[in-house]
């Protein structure tokens, strides 16, 4: 996950009004789908959203750690997001009954910019799922590593892209019924 290295990119500085609206987009973000505000959530996304969850693979024989191109755990767009978010309101929503506690701590926010007042910002974070079904599953973890184009939209900022790198290759969770 390099995508986003900010060779040639303006660093949006830590103390600035722009680094401070950064931050509270992404912990808003968490807020909201801790909460199930599903549909709340789907306002702070863009309409061509590309939100993807590329698979991680691992050699022994090479010893390297890579994300396979082609395929993934997500690839969605508005169009299918849309149709998970109706869905979780639904009795066929099984993945999440009982219901989950959820957590998202988002850290380690980077933030940069091609150029002075350009409309998007490119954002970098860590990220720790935590989920509990209650007494019935072990809990979840997952951790991961998000890439993030964020877009000022009528003077808000809206997620136009994500790619989220998971930091295991074998996922030890029941589903992925949730967002990342």
């Amino acid at each position: 996950m390099n995508a986003m290295a900010s060779e040639g990119r303006t660093v949006v500085p830590f103390n600035s009004d722009l680094y401070a609206e950064v931050l509270e987009f992404v912990y808003a973000e968490a807020a909201l789908l801790d909460a199930r505000e599903h549909e709340a959530w789907l306002e702070l996304i863009a309409d061509d959203i590309v939100y993807k969850m590329p698979v991680r693979s691992t050699s022994a024989h090479l010893l390297t750690d890579s994300l396979r191109e082609g395929m993934a755990h997500f690839d969605e767009d508005r169009y299918s997001l849309g149709k998970r978010v109706e869905r979780f309101a639904t009795e066929h929503a099984w993945a999440e009954d009982p219901p989950s506690r959820t957590r998202r701590f988002v850290t380690n926010a980077r933030c940069w910019r091609e150029s002075e007042g350009d409309d998007e910002i490119f954002v970098t974070t860590s990220l720790l799922l935590f989920r509990s079904r209650g007494d019935i599953r072990d809990h979840d973890l997952i951790s991961a590593g998000r890439e993030d184009v964020l877009r000022r939209v009528d003077g808000s900022l809206r997620l136009a892209r994500r790619l989220i790198a998971v930091d295991e290759a074998v996922l030890h969770t029941q589903n992925l019924a949730v967002f990342l």
